[in-house]
């Protein structure tokens, strides 16, 4: 049996109402928590001037660390910690997670959003896993995604090519290199990418029953703030991200464009199933007026997945996915053959 130290690493920005909940969740587990806090250049947007959160969250997560955090296992560090006077992280997320990687003193890294979270159960079986098996070197989750409340969820065809699948947990030692955010990719002090190695892929961990519970699209004030980092950042390439915050999220226009990939086909189900501890928290403080901030209606979202017109076509979408994802695999597989004859025609 080995000795699990686990650092959790967190990269946040506007984190409310969910931070004090998700430190708590894995505060018991931790061998350490570092929190990387701020905005990269993409999300200037929705933060102050000087690259901090707008809703408080910086603020909060003091206040966390001198009140609730007893065994010293917190640490806040910020953009100006590593040279960036203006306040704004570089690097599009890379420099915040490396960030927190290069402080890590446990033998492994586990990377957490502020809005994801996991039942105390599946958190020790990981926890067995680890010790019993000293030769893993990453784990993946398979995540639920939460939308518009806490009893639906949305699922796509995006999600289903394996855009559900979230890389998470990586062994860390002397050497280690946490490379790039998007995916998550950490390599060992010989260069190698640690799902290469022994990687618990997340169909595997989802037969252990465990899930990665994500509340990434559950109050409005989420949604319009990753709407405006989406349309900003670079990378994400939704130029029609304010349409899918105010006319699909919030009016339901478009009942099969309600992921954020909204060009790709999605849908919206009921949730089946029991909740982390401390969401049942937060939900109970929601109720008893302790959190106070806008929450979104449901009675549509409701009606809506009632309709049997509406789950004839969510079952139909299903039927179809196994084909669409030949096509995109069919698709992937043409694009690497031409642009190796291109490349290889050019080199000659």
């Amino acid at each position: 049996m080995s000795d699990v130290k686990i650092t959790f690493g967190i990269i946040v920005l506007n984190g409310e109402p969910f931070t004090r909940y998700c430190i708590r969740s894995i505060y018991p587990h931790a061998h350490e928590i570092i929190i990387a806090e701020g905005a990269c250049e993409g999300a200037r947007s929705v933060a102050t001037h000087d690259g901090h959160s707008q809703d408080g969250t910086l603020e909060i997560l003091r206040e966390i660390k001198k009140t609730e955090d007893p065994e010293n296992k917190i640490t806040i560090i910020t953009a100006e910690d590593e040279g960036h006077k203006d306040g704004f992280w570089s690097g599009e997320k890379d420099m915040m997670s490396q960030a927190y990687a290069k402080r890590a003193s446990g033998n492994y890294l586990w990377q957490v959003d502020i809005d994801e979270f996991y039942h105390n159960a599946s958190i020790e079986l990981i926890r067995s896993l680890l010790e019993e098996d000293t030769s893993i070197t990453a784990i993946s989750f398979r995540q639920i995604q939460f939308w518009g409340g806490f009893q639906y969820l949305v699922d796509s065809w995006l999600l289903r090519r394996g855009a559900h699948n979230f890389h998470r947990l990586f062994k860390w030692g002397n050497g280690y290199k946490y490379l790039t955010h998007r995916p998550p990719t950490v390599v060992d002090e010989k260069g190698r990418d640690l799902r290469t190695i022994h990687w618990i892929k997340a169909d595997d961990s989802l037969r252990k029953g465990i899930f990665l519970h994500h509340y990434s699209f559950v109050f409005p004030k989420q949604v319009f703030e990753k709407a405006q980092y989406y349309k900003n950042a670079e990378w994400s390439k939704r130029e029609k991200a304010d349409w899918w915050a105010t006319e699909v999220y919030m009016k339901l226009k478009n009942p099969f464009r309600v992921f954020s990939i909204y060009w790709d086909i999605s849908w919206l189900n009921r949730f089946i199933g029991s909740h982390p501890l401390q969401i049942l928290c937060l939900m109970r403080d929601i109720e008893n007026g302790i959190l106070s901030l806008e929450v979104r209606e449901t009675a549509d979202i409701d009606a809506l997945i009632k309709n049997p017109i509406y789950r004839m076509k969510v079952r139909w979408f299903i039927f179809l996915n196994p084909f669409n994802e030949l096509y995109y695999r069919y698709k992937k597989s043409i694009y690497r053959k031409l642009k190796r004859i291109f490349y290889e025609g050019f080199a000659s």
